[in-house]
Order: C-alpha cells, then sequence, then structure tokens
C-alpha cells in the first residue's frame, strides 16, 4: 500500500505534460514495470490512440478483437501473457463512469499476481483523474483523442460536452455524436447535484461554425439559468429569451430537458422541439411523448410548462436528435421509429456508456457508404434508483 501512496502522490505532483513520464518512473521502481503505455479512445470511439508527444506518433489499436479493447468495453482490468516470461496488465482509465481509455503495464510474468493488479487498477484511476485536470492546462491529451482533424464546429462542440459518461448509485449515462470529427448542431448537457439529476438534448439550426455558436449559446443559456436555482421550465424560457435577442426568430434550438428527483424518480420534462426519448421498462421499448412546445428562441417570450413523469429502478432512458430517426437509406427509406425500437432491444444487455455507439453503428449500417446529411446523437440513462429507498 505504501508504494500505490508513493505512484498517487507522485501523479498529484506532476506538470500536466509529464504525466505519463511520472507513472512509467514510478511503476518501474516501485512494481518493475517495463513498459508503460496511455491508450486514449478518440472522438469517434473507434480506436485507442497512444498517448504521444507529437510530432511522434504510433499505431491506434482497434477498439474490437483485443485485449485493450476488451478492457475498454468490460472496464475490468486483464492480464496478457507474452511469450518471453513477461505479461502485459490492460487497465481502464475511467473517472466517474467516463472512459477514458486504456493503461498498458508491461510486468515480469512473476511481478502480477491479483494484489498488484488490483493496485493497478487504482493507479489508472488516479491517472484518469489527473489526465482530467491536467486537460485545463496542456493539448496533449486532447491531441492524442484525434484519429484525423476536428473541423472548428466540431472542436467547439466537443469542448461544450460535459463527457461522454458518467455514473452515480442511482444512475449511468452515456452519450456519443456523429460524424465525430463534423459535427456542428447537435449537443448534450448533464449536471447532477445531491437531490437531482439534470439532462437536456439540443440540436441548433443550420450547419458548421453558425450551428455551434447557436448550440454553445443555448446550452450556455441553459446551464446560466440552472446554476442559478430555477426550475426547469424557467431555464428554458431564459434560454427562449437568450437566443431570441440575438437572432430574433431567424435561427432556434431544438431542446429536450430532464429534471430528476434521484430520491424518488419523479421528473419533470420540457419538450421544446425535435429530440424524442424512447423507454425500455421490462424489456418493452417504447415512446414517451411529451406535450410539444416551441423550440428556444423561436418566437418572443415563449411560455414553457413542465410536464411530469416517473422512472423506476431499471428503466432505460433514449434520447434522440432528429439525425437519428430521421436519417434516410440510399433508397430513401428513413431509419423510423420501429428501426429504433429494434436497436434498442438488442443493445439492451449492453451497459449505458457502450449503447449509443451501438446504435449509431446500426444507423451507419442502415445508411449505407454514403456521407451522413446530419449530426446524430444518443444518450441513454439507465436508472437503478437511490440504494435503501422503495
Amino acid at each position: 500500500m505504501e508504494r500505490l501512496t508513493a505512484v498517487g502522490r507522485a501523479l498529484r505532483a506532476a506538470a500536466p505534460p509529464h504525466l505519463l513520464d511520472v507513472v512509467r518512473r514510478e511503476l518501474a521502481a516501485h512494481y518493475g514495470a517495463t513498459s508503460v503505455d496511455l491508450l486514449m479512445a478518440d472522438y469517434g470511439l473507434t480506436v485507442l490512440q497512444p498517448v504521444t508527444v507529437l510530432p511522434q506518433t504510433s499505431a491506434p489499436v482497434p477498439l474490437h478483437n483485443n485485449p485493450p479493447g476488451r478492457v475498454f468495453g468490460s472496464q475490468q482490468p486483464l492480464v496478457e501473457p507474452r511469450g518471453d516470461s513477461s505479461c502485459l496488465a490492460h487497465l481502464p482509465v475511467t473517472v466517474h463512469g467516463d472512459r477514458l481509455g486504456v493503461l498498458s503495464v508491461g510486468l515480469p510474468e512473476d511481478h502480477c499476481p491479483p494484489g498488484v493488479l488490483a493496485e493497478l487498477a487504482e493507479v489508472a484511476e488516479t491517472l484518469g483523474h489527473e489526465v482530467v485536470v491536467a486537460e485545463r492546462e496542456t493539448d496533449l491529451y486532447l491531441q492524442a483523442r484525434r484519429r484525423s482533424r476536428l473541423t472548428l464546429a466540431a472542436e467547439m462542440q466537443w469542448q461544450l460536452l460535459p463527457g461522454r459518461a458518467a455514473a452515480r448509485p442511482e444512475y449511468a449515462v452515456g452519450a456519443q455524436l456523429e460524424p465525430a470529427y463534423h459535427i456542428y448542431g447537435d449537443s448534450f448537457d448533464w449536471s447532477s447535484d445531491a437531490d437531482r439529476l439534470t439532462v437536456a438534448v439540443v440540436n441548433g439550426m443550420g450547419e458548421g461554425i453558425e450551428a455551434s455558436l447557436l448550440t454553445n449559446l443555448a446550452v450556455n443559456a441553459l446551464r446560466n439559468a440552472r446554476r442559478g436555482g430555477v426550475p426547469l421550465a424557467d431555464q428554458a424560457a431564459l434560454a427562449d429569451q437568450a437566443v431570441y435577442a440575438q437572432y430574433r426568430g431567424e435561427c432556434h434550438v431544438s431542446a429536450l430537458m430532464l429534471g430528476i428527483d434521484l430520491a424518488t424518480g419523479r421528473g419533470q420534462a420540457v419538450d421544446a422541439g425535435s429530440p424524442r426519448m424512447l423507454r425500455c421498462r421490462n424489456g418493452v421499448v417504447e415512446r414517451v411523448s411529451f406535450e410539444e412546445q416551441f423550440p428556444l428562441g423561436m418566437f418572443e417570450e415563449s411560455h414553457y410548462a413542465a410536464q411530469e413523469f416517473r422512472v423506476e429502478p431499471g428503466d432505460r432512458l433514449i434520447l434522440v436528435s432528429d439525425g437519428v430517426y430521421a436519417v434516410a437509406s440510399r433508397g430513401g427509406e428513413p431509419y423510423g421509429e420501429r428501426a429504433l425500437v429494434r436497436a434498442i432491444g438488442a443493445t439492451r444487455l449492453l451497459p449505458a456508456a457502450e449503447v449509443p455507439r451501438a446504435v449509431l453503428r446500426e444507423l451507419a449500417q442502415h445508411r449505407g457508404m454514403h456521407e451522413p446529411e446530419d449530426d446524430a446523437l444518443v444518450l441513454c440513462l439507465d436508472w437503478y434508483g437511490r440504494p435503501g429507498t422503495s
């Protein structure tokens, strides 16, 4: 335990660009590590990118059919034997449910008993926390996530997001945007305090920078209102005023906003446009419809009302943008709600963080080889309920 404490102390003291250098040095000194590599999931969740100092690069590792990919998906450590009396320990790098990547540590074969593996898993978790903090001061880890260059609109959108997943005892949530390197108008947001979870899916009209600017305005207006402590319906009204004041009704933002009490599962929803919600309860998938209200910024001083709903332990909520259910195949056939229901049913055994990627993968197969005409967003919320409450 002393060596684990020493490694954690060294990581917390490390300069942001040198976290990997420090963890290599400390693991070699305390655990006999012969190699240490940090692999970070790219924006499209297709590969694990080794962290290297540019212009140096290393080959990416696919997220399928290999030990690091299995660890990323299962979130369980795995030991891969080597043919030279050594092994590779692959460890998930995850922060409060947000899957950042995998730490791969080379060790002599006799240096990896279960106790050591458990300690290395804690090192990987600590490294993840330090990477999240370090991203405020260095671009190194953000650059490592890129398989190719982001458009400026996509850069703005990814910086706006709260993460790709989060987890607490009461819930787990995950989301993904596609095309990851060319998104512009779709976005999502979530936040929780001691008693309440707030989730929003938004879609700014238009393309490119204009759509991204519009979405940034709406999301930050919603955050400003939420952090001011105003109720959900008033958050929508204040964001509506902010967007209208800037665009005078020429541009608007579609939004679906949820607020859920963590102790009871009682929720409120404001449906202001095109995003839709489906619920999987006891194996049955069905759409949950709310009263449709005006998109944010369409008219001056629109009034918004919150509708009541309830989630039960075991429920799965799926929120999607119109770029999911309205996308057409090469033959012109829309993906539609029926296909979406099938996709949700097929992914019922996956954790919330994995569901969006799986649904978007099926959507891409429906669309075929041509480039998407609209960006697409899938958000999955699994509700467990507060432990100890009925």
